[in-house]
């Protein structure tokens, strides 16, 4: 019997929030299995079109389901290159809304031989591309100890990072550590105390698995080319699991840069060009009955943003 399609988190919520035309262009870049997919097709005439990205060779795989509609396309690619892609895809027009479910998929923590998840013993690999880059393995392999500690204090918020780092660096003098089981053991010794209800690895793998694929890199060349190819009042809906993530995307949806502040007492310039994008509404939360369905919706948080004209 054939398995039901996994339900994204926040799925109607994002929908809404893209405001589909039935004749509109839309891209997921984060397919996975197609949950966002199907539902943005759902709701697009025959005139409508969805192209879908993913830098994981396994959801290629899975768009095959929906190769028969005429309406869809798929490009296998991290969705830092988007705008690149929407281009060449597109040559004569924008898009009207892009969504993007970040972080990892639940088909990925349940494949063992992918090395997320530390519910399962398999190849500490993590890597979102198999194709391309280092395992984490090969990483916490050759990283000196400073480096360890600031990647799971920075993107794990590890309080206990030094203390697992001084771990990792001195087991791998004996060994290698290759598996997930092995790490998840390490940490679960290093820590001496940890959040209830939480296993004592997860910050650790969440912390390595950003790393090892650049997450919020991928994210900040999206947020920086994405508005070129949007047509005014386009929609932006962004699903986001990590606060490092999600502090990324509202700054980016309010119109605000990283540029330093000007000291004290120079004059203040205007602006040479408007923001690119405004915030639509407040950040949207999954439910209490979502959550029981689907634990993982827990720290998701959906933000809207808007192309200006």
């Amino acid at each position: 019997m054939e398995s039901m399609p996994h339900t994204p988190v926040l799925l109607e919520a994002a929908l809404q929030a893209l405001a589909i035309r039935p004749d509109g262009r839309y891209v997921d870049g984060t397919f996975g299995r197609g949950g966002h997919s199907r539902g943005i097709l759902s709701r697009l005439g025959p005139n409508g079109r969805l192209l879908a990205m993913d830098r994981d060779p396994s959801a290629l795989e899975a768009s095959g389901q929906l190769a028969a509609d005429p309406r869809f396309s798929f490009r296998q690619g991290a969705f830092s290159h988007m705008a690149e892609v929407i281009r060449q895809h597109w040559p004569e027009a924008g898009v009207d809304g892009v969504l993007l479910d970040l972080g990892v998929s639940s088909p990925q923590l349940d494949e063992p031989s992918r090395g997320f998840s530390f519910q399962h013993d398999g190849p500490l690999d993590m890597r979102m591309d198999p194709g391309t880059g280092i395992p984490a393995s090969a990483w916490l392999h050759r990283a000196d100890e400073a480096a360890i500690a600031e990647v799971l204090h920075t993107l794990g918020e590890e309080r206990f990072s030094r203390r697992i780092a001084r771990a990792i660096v001195a087991a791998r003098r004996t060994a290698p550590l290759t598996r997930t089981r092995e790490l998840a053991d390490l940490v679960r010794r290093a820590v001496p105390r940890s959040e209830p209800g939480r296993h004592p690895a997860t910050r650790t793998f969440q912390a390595l698995r950003i790393h090892v694929n650049d997450e919020l890199g991928e994210l900040r060349a999206w947020l920086d080319t994405i508005p070129d190819v949007l047509v005014p009042g386009a929609r932006l809906a962004v699903i986001s699991f990590h606060s490092l993530e999600d502090r990324l995307v509202k700054r980016a949806f309010q119109g605000r840069s990283d540029a330093p502040r000007l000291p004290r007492g120079l004059p203040v310039l205007p602006e040479a060009t408007p923001p690119r994008l405004r915030m639509v509404g407040k950040p949207v939360r999954p439910d209490a009955a979502e959550c029981k369905r689907n634990p993982r919706a827990r720290s998701a948080v959906l933000r809207v943003g808007e192309r200006n004209p």
